[in-house]
């Protein structure tokens, strides 16, 4: 069928399936079966563990650190070489487990299929299982029912559907048969009813439109099943390791060519070039990565936050964008009294009940709340969310006595109990009949009303002001109700009486409230630099109202229709500005995360329905609750053990120190390893010597990234977490260049004291440059790991026992067995003495640099 089902008639859609009313043979149900296959969801993508495992070492970082684990085996540095492999099979393996946990979700989304389904076939009315419906199948559904397919009703009596697995919605949704405009959005479908939801009350029958591959939950499924994009942090570590192998390569080249051409031995050439280009590489990134995730991890496990996906601690530092679903997230996901307005009170901005009245009108709305609570405490029948809601909080009333009952149905909508009252009552012992229900069929069946002055007139005298008050109220995002009442005689037969010719009482206030504490966590969320946008499948009423409610300055708010008219770019243009996404379907959900992703913003989003499991996937942070479906948790990176949004706030922070530490050690890598690169590739060409062997090389990477190692735990300054961290490669590469330039300027200073000064041979040359090399670049951490002076900025334990080791160990090393069998001599104490004033000289100009470097623009 080209036309959407929702718009067609039913003989259209019985027709366009090939059915039938009495629903489909047995032997053209074994044919579409066949045809069709199973109804039941699919599970994963198809690949093997063993290529989602191959898959974890396309990274370009991965791939330089497995070419230097071959360099170091090559050179038979076999340590250092397991080391490094160690470091990648272990975050490999770390990832695979997190890429293959999209089929928990999967496994999770087929629970919510029942396993038996009442099915017309052959005539007469059958039990088989859900897998075996096919498109045509005539169903019964009934109370408790789980929908096992997406079906198009052709008939109901009194069936409502709790869709908020789907659309969010608090409200049971009233089904009923008929044709709808083909622009209806999911949540409003009242002809249709899609698999996973449940029948809450009545019954009816349907036709399979869609079974599970192709219903709204299948689409869900394929959504949540497929490798997980690249989020934002995974997509910077990417970029830089292909900027550290395009630097690699070129450095490797030119210096073995150099060396080639000062005819120097050709294989003694080609390991000093492999040694450098090791040296060059950041062979402990995932290990600080791993590091610092994990630390992170476990601090945030103390405030009760598990983190399922550990790269999701950094994208927290990054996000500068954070969706969140309304319905159990935003508000409690249940209906709540907000106030009650008689007809004479006008119009208010905000609604209580405890708001100030004229002394008649107190006693009206007094009436009216007591009235509504009887209604909904005597009657028998159906009771829905609101009636709860109504009689949550207990009101005495001994004797009061039900002598009769209208039940709800959907044909009058609306509720009539009689009961008779005591003396003391605001009824006067009277005989009252009391109906509540949709306000227009209140109205049709209400006569009267109370006044401002507490005087009953004509409705028709009031019944526009009454209709205003409604839409004004409506337009706020309340959903309101009306009740009214009628005095019976006590000869009067109670159950023969009709609910007409009734006093307009007024009308009740409903909505879902938002969660303690949430106006004060959303205005502290945006103060840490990050934006709240609002995406709900509810209507943009009541959407609009909770935004206000939060003190979002909403401009503009986008509907799902709106969405679905269009294209990926218009969207991708057009989705920063708004601030709420209502009467949206979960593939819109997906979608909006997606085009706030590709207009360049770091998107966390906060979720706990079946209809939140793609937008969770899709998301750079998928966050969820305890309380949440399963799937949502296991599509979710970030898991609440509280539904405390306050934990968000840490979990940012968190992540800003994490990533911030992270990029600390880039810097000290990347420019401390290309000045040293660069002062070895040219004093190469002027010595008849190598400046270092390999060997040496390596150790001098070991003793160096001491310090460096212990830079997860570092302290990080309040500045560098008081807004979103982001990847910005022209900064780290300005920061690589000014700050590697200056360490082989001093490096060249130092070969100058070792060459003119002190005319070192080849053993001393190395052993003085080993020890400068090493205490300069333990020492410029310091200075590098804060933007404020060094002496400002408070240093993790760790850190400064690493460094304080890292500078002895270095300074001992020539003295000991081990440094003879590395090839370095002891240094006079006068050599030592020249060293320690390059590396003061060093510090200061490093100090002097740092300062002019972030107040030009720099900074994270």
């Amino acid at each position: 069928m080209k036309a959407e089902v929702w718009s067609l008639q039913a003989d259209e859609v019985l027709a366009g399936l090939s059915t039938a009313a009495s629903g489909l043979s047995s032997a053209e149900a074994e044919k579409r079966l066949g045809t069709d296959g199973k109804n039941r969801l699919t599970k994963g993508n198809g690949d093997s563990a063993l290529r989602v495992f191959l898959r974890q070492f396309e990274s370009p970082v991965t791939l330089l650190l497995l070419f230097a684990t071959a360099i170091s085996f090559l050179m038979q540095d076999t340590t250092d070489a397991l080391i490094i492999f160690a470091i990648v099979l272990f975050s490999a393996v770390l990832s695979f487990f997190q890429e293959y946990r999209a089929g928990v979700a999967v496994e999770e989304l087929l629970k919510v299929v029942g396993d038996k389904v009442t099915v017309c076939r052959d005539g007469r009315e059958q039990e088989i299982s859900a897998e075996d419906l096919v498109r045509g199948d005539v169903i019964v559904l009934r109370v408790g029912d789980l929908v096992p397919a997406d079906c198009y009703l052709l008939s109901a009596s009194s069936l409502t559907a709790n869709e908020s697995a789907l659309t969010g919605e608090t409200f049971p949704a009233e089904k009923r048969a008929g044709a709808l405009d083909a622009g209806t959005v999911l949540a409003k479908r009242s002809n249709c009813l899609y698999m996973g939801t449940g029948i809450k009350t009545g019954s009816g029958r349907a036709v399979v439109v869609h079974t599970a591959p192709e219903s709204e939950f299948g689409k869900i499924s394929k959504s949540v099943q497929g490798k997980e994009a690249p989020t934002d942090f995974e997509r910077g570590v990417q970029k830089f390791g292909a900027f550290l192998i395009r630097i690699t390569v070129v450095m490797l080249a030119a210096i073995f060519l150099f060396n080639v051409l000062m005819k120097k031995p050709i294989f003694d050439s080609f390991m000093f070039a492999l040694a450098l280009s090791v040296g060059l590489t950041p062979q402990l990134l995932p290990a600080i990565i791993s590091i610092n995730l994990a630390k992170g991890a476990k601090r945030m496990a103390e405030q009760k936050v598990i983190v399922r996906k550990l790269n999701a601690i950094e994208n927290f530092g990054s996000m500068d964008v954070l969706c969140s679903d309304k319905t159990g997230t935003i508000t409690r996901g249940e209906a709540a009294l907000s106030g009650a307005v008689t007809a004479g009170e006008g119009l208010q901005d905000e609604i209580s009940e405890g708001t100030a009245l004229p002394e008649s009108l107190a006693v009206e709305r007094e009436r009216l709340l007591l009235a509504a609570y009887l209604n909904a405490k005597l009657q028998e029948g159906y009771r829905n969310p609101l009636d709860d809601a109504l009689t949550s909080r207990a009101r005495p009333i001994d004797g009061y006595r039900k002598v009769a009952e209208i039940p709800y149905s959907f044909e009058s909508r609306c509720l009539t109990v009689t009961a008779d009252t005591p003396e003391n009552s605001l009824f006067h012992g009277a005989r009252i009949m009391i109906t509540k229900g949709a306000l227009e069929e209140i109205l049709a069946r209400s006569v009267s009303v109370v006044n401002a002055e507490g005087q009953g007139v004509p409705l028709d005298e009031m019944k526009n002001d009454i209709e205003t008050q409604y839409a004004h109220y409506a337009g706020l995002g309340y959903r309101a109700i009306g009740v009214a009442t009628r005095t019976l005689s006590a000869d009067e037969d109670a159950a023969a009486a009709k609910d007409q010719g009734l006093m307009f009482q007024g009308m009740l206030l409903f909505l879902d409230p938002l969660k303690d504490n949430v106006q004060n966590t959303v205005a502290a969320i945006r103060r840490e630099g990050v934006s709240l946008k609002i995406i709900t499948g509810d209507n943009a009423l009541i959407a609009a109202n909770i935004a206000g409610q939060l003190d979002m300055d909403v401009k503009h708010i986008m509907t799902g229709g709106e969405i679905a008219s269009l294209s990926k770019e218009e969207l991708k243009a057009r989705v920063r500005e708004a601030e709420l996404f209502a009467e949206v379907d979960p593939g819109q959900k997906e979608a909006i995360i997606l085009a706030l992703k590709d207009a360049g913003a770091v998107v966390g989003y906060m979720g706990d329905g079946i209809n939140d499991a793609p937008a969770l996937h899709a998301a750079d942070v998928g966050i969820s609750v305890e309380s949440a479906s399963d799937i949502a948790k296991s599509a979710a990176s970030i898991v609440l053990l509280e539904q405390d949004l306050g934990v968000l706030l840490a979990g940012i922070r968190e992540g800003r120190k994490t990533f911030a530490n992270t990029l600390k050690y880039i810097f000290m890598t990347t420019s401390a390893n290309f000045g040293n690169m660069f002062s070895m590739a040219g004093i190469s060409l002027i010595l008849p010597f190598l400046p270092l062997l390999p060997k040496q090389i390596l150790s001098t990477n070991v003793l160096t990234d001491m310090p460096e190692v212990q830079i997860a735990d570092d302290v990080v300054d309040a500045e560098w977490v008081s807004h979103p961290i982001r990847w910005d490669f022209r900064m780290i590469r300005r920061f690589m260049l000014l700050f590697g330039l200056i360490s082989s300027s001093f490096d060249y200073l130092t070969f100058y004291v070792l060459l003119r000064v002190f005319h070192a041979d080849a053993g001393l040359f190395r052993s003085g440059w080993f020890v400068e090399s090493v205490v300069s670049a333990a020492l410029v951490v310091l200075v590098i790991r804060t933007a404020k002076p060094f002496f400002k900025s408070r240093v993790g334990k760790g850190l400064c026992f690493a460094t304080i080791l890292s500078i002895f160990a270095a300074i001992a090393l020539p003295y000991t067995p081990l440094g003879a069998l590395l090839g370095l001599v002891p240094l006079p104490g006068s050599l030592l003495a020249a060293l320690g004033l390059v590396v003061v000289c060093y510090m200061v100009t490093a100090e002097i640099a740092k300062r002019w470097f972030y107040r030009n623009g720099n900074g994270i």
